[in-house]
């Protein structure tokens, strides 16, 4: 599992690694079921503290991506996958809104945006 993080980012460290995990759970890269790292063990890799890979796996349970079981270990989360599709969708519309946003500062009017983005899909 390859996570990488940057101090140059303005997003806590967390926050990387929970984004980049939800984006390896959502593109299949981690399935259903397999196994995560342990805490101990992604910080190591990573060389941060504990604490931050804690808050890491606490964020990506309590958003039901992971479950944790006692004594065994942090898991892909199963059967949820509207929840993760909800979640892409949601981060979609957001970038759409910055589209949108910028396209009407730049006077560019729908169907210019419409066909720009119909222009992206094809490639």
């Amino acid at each position: 599992m390859d996570i990488i993080i940057s101090n140059a980012s303005d997003k806590p460290i967390y926050e990387q690694i929970t984004a980049q995990m939800k984006n390896l759970i959502m593109n299949g890269t981690l399935a259903e079921g397999a196994q995560l790292p342990s805490m101990r063990a992604l910080a190591n890799d990573l060389r941060i503290s504990v604490i931050t890979t804690k808050r890491a796996y606490a964020d990506l349970e309590a958003q039901g991506f992971i479950e944790t079981v006692q004594g065994k270990g942090s898991f892909v989360a199963g059967g949820n996958m509207e929840l993760l599709r909800e979640e892409r969708l949601r981060h979609i519309e957001e970038l759409l809104g910055s589209a949108v946003d910028e396209a009407r500062n730049a006077g560019v009017d729908a169907q210019e945006l419409h066909d720009m983005l119909d222009l992206l899909m094809e490639d």
